[in-house]
This record gives structure tokens, sequence and C-alpha cells, in this order.
């Protein structure tokens, strides 16, 4: 027996099938145009992954320090606007949990398999749509590690 959860700002009930559609059209335009931002600053480039972990080049931290602050001003802006959904609920952000060692663990994880990938977890699918094919190795090493968290996520610290 299935039962179905009524997620907020993401099923609004019947008689929304235009506006899901009109929803899932922006998200999908939304990620056309982050692809070819990412292709167009060479940040699925992995010549340029490989200058930064060389320190060769400034490009790239430019570009994710860019992100960094747009994300910290961003999040501050939400916390302090009162912003609503389109479904009238409150847009909250909820404060991390303190504590060092899940951050350490994750960050070395997921720096681990930028360097041996070459290539960050976002743009695999840009890298796709580009026709870059062993970026699939990638992509199914990426389901796997998803996987085994979906697994062993009682086991870690969290």
């Amino acid at each position: 027996m299935t039962t179905s959860r009524n997620i907020p700002g993401v099923h609004t009930g019947s008689g929304s099938t235009t506006r899901a559609a009109t929803g899932l059209l922006a998200y999908l335009l939304a990620g056309l145009y982050f692809g070819v931002v990412l292709v167009e600053s060479e940040a699925a480039s992995w010549y340029r992954i490989q200058e930064m972990f060389r320190f060769e080049s400034f490009h790239m931290f430019g570009l994710i320090g860019s992100a960094v602050v747009t994300g910290m001003i961003t999040t501050a802006l939400l916390r302090r606007s009162g912003l609503r959904s389109r479904d009238g609920q409150a847009i909250t952000v909820t404060t991390k949990e303190k504590g060092w060692r899940r951050y350490v663990l994750g960050g070395l994880t997921f720096g681990v398999g930028w360097g041996l990938a070459g290539v960050c977890p976002g743009p695999i699918f840009v890298l796709l749509g580009a026709g870059v094919w062993p970026i699939l190795i990638v992509l199914a090493f990426a389901l796997l590690g998803t996987y085994l968290y979906g697994v062993l996520k009682d086991r870690l610290p969290h």
C-alpha cells in the first residue's frame, strides 16, 4: 500500500497541472542557463580544475569564491526578508548543528572524489550534454556513492 505525501511547495493539490508544468519548465531553463554558464566560465574544464589543484591559476578559486560569497549574501537576505513561497509558506533557512567531524569527513570525501575524477559533480550532466562520454563513469560512481551513503548514514557522524 502506497501513501502519498504532500510536500509543501512541490505538491499543490488538484488542478495544478499547468502550474506544475510551468514550474518544471522554469527549473529546466534555469538548469540550462547554469550549464551554459559552467561551460562558458570553464568551470567544467578538466584543465582548469587541474590548474586549481596544482595552484597554477586563480581562475577556479575566483569562481568558487564568488559562489560562496553569493551564497552567503543570499542566505543572509533570505533570513532577514520574511519572503514567502508561491504557496504562501514562509521561507526559512535553518541553522546547521555545531560540529566539525562531519564537515572534515565530507570535505575529504568530496575532495578526493573531485581530485580523482577531475571534475566536480555539478557539471556531470553538462559534460554529458557536451559529448564527454567518459563522464558516465563518474556519474555511475556518484550514484553508487549516493546509494552507499543511504545505506551507511545511520553509522556516519551527522
